[in-house]
């Protein structure tokens, strides 16, 4: 086999996420195992001095290159972790460094693709490569982007997204699937699915799979949110309409979608549309059931508009779900 090796560069500062700067390397090197020594990726990890980083972790990772040194390079693809803070509140804040702002921007410009892990999305919006573009993160920090960066379409739901050559990864463990996604596109996908059995995950999951469950996606701060939500799960093929939820609430309709706006992020109709997504996936994972039954049992009443919904919030229709989701015969 010719000798194909791509050069990655992973952008390491003060404070990283640990899993953020060691998972792809992880899944990159198996690729080469899996391969042959002479096929696969060269990565290195990059800093603005060859002094060791500290990590949140504690972890001190010492850089292979210095960012200029980086920079004298044609680089394949820029991996972007993030940094956290947590307030007195337990709120968790995505740390945004300008200098390293600077340097990501640069590196971006001499690189095939760039792709953020977990809440280096808002390092890459703060240089403005997701402007226009729909772009995820760790649900923690979702509402912070959005709010930092209205050009940029968030979407929390997905592990992963790829818009053109950028691509951005959910939080923690979800750095596995776009790393495998990286190599599935870059070396094909039988070469991935030989790099995810030897890291003993249960399946290479795409992009549309959702990085959390929606009854506890975001916990709700109030007994009549609570109250909601679980009427929703209860009722979830029936009628759960802005007045329907405001009369079992006992609020007005502008207070109702005060409620979802402030405690959740998000407004009622999206929330349902989630929680009959989530009962969807279920039983497509769990059932046998025809797509006529899951669209009538979830409230989507017909198949049309079941199909809809997945294209529009998992970029995949149901039928495809079932066939990458659902565990097979000999697993069950």
């Amino acid at each position: 086999m010719s000798l194909i090796r791509r050069f990655i560069v992973i952008v390491l500062f003060e404070g990283v996420g640990l899993l953020d700067v060691t998972g792809p390397p992880e899944v990159f090197a198996l690729l080469r195992r899996e391969l042959d020594g002479d096929t696969g990726y060269h990565v290195v990890l990059a800093a603005e001095t060859l002094a060791p980083v500290t990590t949140a972790a504690g972890v001190r990772v010492l850089p292979d290159v210095t960012f200029d040194e980086a920079a004298t390079r044609r680089i394949d693809t820029l991996v972007v972790p993030g940094s956290v803070d947590v307030d007195d509140r337990r709120q968790v804040h995505a740390l945004v460094d300008p200098a390293v702002v600077v340097r990501v921007k640069e590196l971006a410009g001499r690189s095939r693709r760039v792709a953020s892990v977990c809440v280096g999305a808002h390092l890459l919006a703060a240089a403005g490569l997701l402007d226009g573009k729909r772009a995820t993160t760790h649900w923690s920090t979702a509402q912070q982007l959005a709010a930092d960066h209205p050009s940029v379409e968030v979407d929390a739901d997905p592990i992963f997204i790829r818009q053109g050559n950028v691509w951005t990864g959910a939080g923690l463990t979800a750095c596995l699937d776009l790393s495998l996604a990286l190599v599935a596109e870059d070396f094909g996908e039988p070469a991935a699915m030989r790099v995810a059995r030897q890291l003993v995950m249960y399946l290479k999951r795409p992009g549309g799979q959702s990085q959390f469950s929606v009854p506890i996606g975001a916990g709700s701060a109030s007994r009549r949110m609570d109250d909601l939500r679980l009427y929703i799960t209860r009722n979830i093929a029936g009628s759960l309409s802005v007045a329907d939820l405001a009369a079992h609430a006992s609020i007005g309709e502008r207070q109702l979608n005060r409620l979802f706006r402030d405690e959740l992020g998000t407004t009622p109709g999206a929330y349902v549309e989630s929680a009959r997504l989530e009962a969807a996936r279920n039983r497509l994972e769990t059932t046998d059931d025809t797509l006529d039954r899951v669209a009538a049992l979830c409230g989507f009443n017909t198949i049309d508009t079941l199909i809809r919904a997945f294209r529009r919030r998992l970029d995949i229709t149901p039928t495809e779900y079932r066939n990458r989701f659902r565990p097979s015969d000999s697993a069950r």
